[in-house]
């Protein structure tokens, strides 16, 4: 049903769009002959955006001011490019940009873009000016990574002086790494020669230089104007809210590629923040998971091939050149520099293999707890294959793990959606089904479009027993949807976050090319469009609120900036009216039980030092004042590490819960050679260790049905 919908809003939009461009006098046949690429593609992105998104916006001089302001910004973002003087000479544009793209007109971008390649060349030769001096590390002086409040600089003069601190800042790291080894072979021989500080500040600027050499040659130097002019597309589109973004020809393949199953690398899903590369999510039974040494909110500063002397610097790359440097063929190795959550920085070297994404699905574990049997499903993705619906979809698997957990005598279940950052929006009104009789699940509305409630309506259910679910703050689009779906149900109680992620939007991917009839211009690409908002069946959104958990506990990213509310140009919150939907009225302590878990939380150890910690990470997310005085800066490191030693008791956590995997999966260890007995003994210790997993089973032993579990439950008219 829900695939049916999606596909017929596509279609209704496409047509209309079509529609459209057939009545527009830039459709001419004329016109079309031998069109500019730039001007034609800045043409159809914007009637797309006015036409097709859920909530345009007025190309006006506000629109023009914040793109202009956002434009510099990506380009140049540590501001060591740009001149005082070549901003105000693209500031004249500042009020204008929306007229030019009213008429295709790209001289902003031509502008900037000549002038952004006149100063690369130049910096090529400040950045080798500055490394062939040596860095005293006894001056007392500080940097701020911070650059959004920098101003430009005036001269040539204060453009070497802060390229030479950005240098130093860089190599001062290099400087430790290699000063910190020449100590170890010290203390292993007592007749090894130790390097003298001259010897190590060269190595280290030659690295430094190596780094920003292949930076220019493999990166810079190899950006076509077609490759800078997507960036200038992008910026224009992300203006409308974060989730619409353009995919240039070669974005397009790539993208395709993700969704084709399977990834050669280290297993880990990267996005850019800032300046900096940071990981979301490691896959589970792949490289980077298996190594046990990275974690999600960990940034990725610097990339090392095994046949590469010196290491690239990536911050401030564009991910999708940042990915090229990590990812690589089965079996070559690479080695990441990698700045922890904690302010720590190591090398984590990883040997690179394929992905196969089967490992993201839905897995089952069993607890025994007082005597009765408990099941846990960890769904990391609402994944779907819209050409195999039938075979791979995340509900078809989550309901085969619940008949599994059901044959060895569950009596309650825990679901699993922290970290899921969503996918499906079929697969989870149908999981939805699994856990009520029947009724709404979502509510999607489109712009100038009544609203249409998506309902569960196979009056079978699964799983009729104790339900818990939970969520952290990166539990985003449809686990938020799943989430709210089952408390506003009263069906389940939900444990975690404040609040999750509150993406409350739905994109679809517009093939720009299919825009056009005839048209010689070549691949325009792709554009991810933000066409709906969906809405909790009792009116509300989870755009920018989130899912509010009934019991809220802290995480390691409760005071960190991580959720939609924090992004850039994101669309509002707004409600509109509740579906009909009948309450489930079965659990006869709902209320009491919830009661019960938030006192136990609040008095509860472990729940109080990671709130501890995660409030220490945040002080070292603000503090971006770093020393270049080398006794200073390694006073520093030093202190971070031995501060990060007090939180070393969370992962030292035990349950004394033992987890174990169904008969079923029992069955498959001896014939398998995918390693998943290890996979799931590795996850199975995990399980033991995590106290919200442990709390979500407190929950589960305290609901109280009034009914036999193996019953299917009936429901009461709200």
């Amino acid at each position: 049903m829900m695939r049916k919908i999606m596909k017929k809003n596509y279609k209704i939009l496409s047509l209309l769009l079509l529609l459209a461009f057939a009545s527009c006098s830039f459709t001419s046949k004329t016109t079309f002959t031998n069109p500019d690429k730039d001007k034609l593609l800045v043409q159809v992105i914007t009637f797309v955006l006015e036409q097709g998104h859920f909530d345009p916006i007025d190309l006006d001089d506000d629109f023009s001011a914040e793109l202009f302001k956002d434009y510099v910004e990506i380009i140049d973002p540590v501001k060591r490019y740009f001149y005082e003087s070549d901003y105000k000479d693209f500031e004249k544009f500042k009020l204008s940009i929306d007229d030019q793209l009213k008429v295709s007109d790209i001289t902003f971008f031509n502008v900037v873009n000549e002038r952004m390649m006149k100063r690369f060349e130049e910096a090529k030769v400040i950045y080798k000016e500055v490394l062939s001096q040596p860095f005293d590390y006894t001056i007392d002086e500080e940097f701020d990574t911070d650059h959004e409040n920098k101003p430009f600089v005036k001269n040539k003069r204060e453009m070497q002086e802060r390229w030479r601190q950005q240098l130093k800042f860089s190599t001062i790291s290099n400087y430790d790494d290699i000063f910190t080894q020449e100590q170890l072979a010290k203390e292993k021989d007592p007749s090894y020669v130790m390097k003298t500080p001259e010897e190590i500040d060269k190595e280290a600027r030659q690295a430094t230089e190596k780094s920003l050499n292949i930076y220019f040659e493999d990166y810079i130097d190899d950006q076509t104007r077609e490759d800078w002019f997507a960036i200038y597309v992008n910026t224009i589109v992300e203006e409308f809210d974060p989730h619409t973004y353009y995919l240039a020809p070669k974005g397009k393949e790539e993208f395709d590629t993700r969704m084709s199953g399977k990834l050669e690398g280290i297993g880990a899903r990267l996005q850019k923040r800032m300046d900096y590369i940071k990981i979301v999510e490691l896959i589970s039974g792949g490289p980077a998971w298996r190594s046990k040494e990275l974690e999600v909110e960990d940034v990725i500063l610097k990339v090392k091939q095994e046949d590469e002397e010196f290491p690239v610097d990536i911050v401030g790359m564009r991910i999708n050149d940042a990915i090229k440097y990590i990812k690589g063929p089965k079996g070559t190795k690479v080695t990441l520099t990698i700045k922890k959550v904690d302010g720590t920085i190591k090398d984590i070297t990883i040997t690179r293999d394929i992905v196969e994404l089967v490992e993201t699905y839905a897995k089952a574990s069993v607890v025994e707890k007082n005597a009765k049997k408990y099941g846990v499903i960890n769904l990391p993705a609402f994944y779907v294959d819209f050409k195999d619906y039938r075979n791979i979809n995340a509900a078809k698997d989550v309901k085969k793990e619940i008949e599994r957990l059901k044959a060895e005598g569950m009596e309650g279940l825990v679901l699993d959606l922290r970290n899921n950052g969503g996918g499906s929006l079929p697969a989870v009104v149908e999981m939805a089904g699994l856990f009520i009789k029947e009724g709404p699940v979502v509510q999607v509305r489109s712009t100038g479009e009544t609203k249409e409630v998506l309902k569960d309506r196979d009056k079978s259910i699964t799983w009729d027993g104790p339900l818990v679910i939970l969520v952290n703050e990166i539990s985003a689009s449809a686990s938020e949807i799943m989430a709210a779906a089952m408390q506003d149900y009263k069906r389940a109680v939900i444990i975690g976050s404040k609040q999750t992620y509150g993406k409350g939007t739905v994109q679809n991917v517009i093939d720009l090319n299919n825009m056009l009839r005839n048209s010689t211009s070549g691949d325009l690409g792709a554009l991810a469009l933000t066409t709906q908002k969906y809405y909790r069946i009792n009116g509300g959104s989870v755009q920018l609120e989130g899912v509010k958990s009934d019991v809220k506990v802290p995480g390691r990213f409760s005071f960190i900036d991580v959720g939609e509310k924090d992004k850039d140009n994101p669309l509002p919150y707004d409600e509109i009216d509740a579906a009909d939907y009948t309450l489930w009225e079965n659990y006869f302590d709902y209320n009491s039980t919830i009661a019960k878990s938030k006192e136990r939380m609040s008095n509860n150890e472990q729940l109080k030092l990671i709130e501890e910690n995660a409030k220490w990470v945040k002080s070292k997310i603000d503090d971006t004042v770093f020393p270049l005085n080398y006794e200073k800066y390694k006073a520093k490191i030093d202190l971070n590490e031995m501060e990060a030693k007090r939180f070393e008791a969370i992962s030292n956590y035990k349950s004394n819960l033992t987890f174990e995997s169904h008969a079923y999966e029992k069955a498959l260890f001896n014939s398998d050679t995918t390693d998943l007995k290890e996979k799931r003994e590795r996850w199975h210790k995990s399980l033991s260790q995590d106290v919200y997993v442990e709390e979500a089973l407190n929950v589960l032993e305290d609901l109280k049905t009034s009914y036999p579990i193996k019953k299917v439950a009936s429901t009461v008219k709200k």
